[in-house]
């Protein structure tokens, strides 16, 4: 949804605009070329693969960082406050065709999944090592398995046997207890949650989504594309009511004071065009606030 994304930014020309998912670069290069002379891109990514697509342009700035430091790294680079924030929470494209991060079910690879490969947590070592009770959660929370008590105590018995180190390995576990038919449904729900864990997608998400709240200019606009519900949630909620929870707070005299106005009341969702051409677009939802 470029389209969708770069008119959401409301780009000028002049603006100082901040692509915190780098990826690929191809949202970056578009915002570039709304940009004039005077414009600034600044781009966040964690992942070193990025680093082979960085832009070659006076108007861009590149930083290796998870964008859970958006806040300290635009001072450390004496930016101030910004005209328009992009985020595509997705796992990028390259990410899950690169067969060894261990992203994707369609390929045999150690378990990795790790966004930032200096982390030490992998899939793996939470296979290893979480406690039942700790496995029951995250495959509950995260990946909103219906059976993910079954789930867990399968896994702790599997690894007493053998060590489960690879996507084929842990396939196999699942495939007894997936519904038959839907396999590849249940696999893509541990895989998920087992990413978000890893990565701490939803904590990194909360850190960010506030921070967006003191560097953006009043005016400035706020554009989230996720990928799942726990995402989307966290996202509308801060927007609609500047809490995660979703509960409004007023004040004594009865007034909301909240950091953003919605732009687009729902959520925007790929065309059947764009479905076509990109299945992956499938489960992105959009969403566009405006800061007060």
């Amino acid at each position: 949804m470029l389209a969708e994304c770069l008119d959401g930014l409301n780009i000028k020309s002049d603006g100082t605009y901040v692509d915190v998912t780098f990826g690929g670069g191809g949202h970056s290069r578009a915002i570039l070329s709304k940009l004039g002379p005077k414009g600034l891109l600044i781009a966040f990514d964690q992942d070193p693969d990025a680093l082979q697509n960085v832009i070659d342009d006076e108007r861009f700035i590149f930083i290796d960082q998870n964008f859970q430091f958006l806040k300290n790294n635009l001072r450390l680079h004496q930016v101030g406050k910004v005209d328009g924030i992009l985020a595509d929470l997705g796992v990028s494209s390259h990410q899950f065709d690169d067969a060894a991060r261990g992203f994707s079910i369609r390929f045999d690879a150690d378990l990795d999944m790790r966004m930032d490969q200096s982390r030490a947590l992998t899939a793996k070592k939470i296979l290893e090592t979480y406690s039942e009770a700790d496995l029951h959660k995250i495959f509950g929370m995260y990946g909103e398995v219906h059976n993910a008590k079954t789930l867990a105590n399968c896994i702790v018995k599997s690894r007493q046997i053998n060590a489960i180190q690879t996507v084929e390995e842990l396939k196999e576990i699942l495939k007894p207890i997936a519904k038959r038919g839907k396999e590849n449904q249940y696999f893509a729900q541990v895989f998920q949650a087992l990413r978000i864990e890893v990565n701490q997608e939803l904590e990194v998400l909360k850190d960010f989504l506030m921070q967006t709240e003191e560097v953006l200019k009043p005016g400035g606009r706020l554009v989230v594309m996720s990928y799942h519900s726990l995402e989307d949630r966290l996202v509308k909620n801060y927007i609609q009511k500047g809490k995660f929870s979703g509960l409004l707070e007023k004040d004594l005299y009865g007034n909301v004071d909240v950091p953003f106005n919605m732009v687009s009341r729902k959520a925007i969702v790929a065309g059947d065009l764009e479905l076509k051409e990109n299945n992956r677009a499938r489960s992105a939802k959009l969403r566009i606030a405006e800061k007060n």
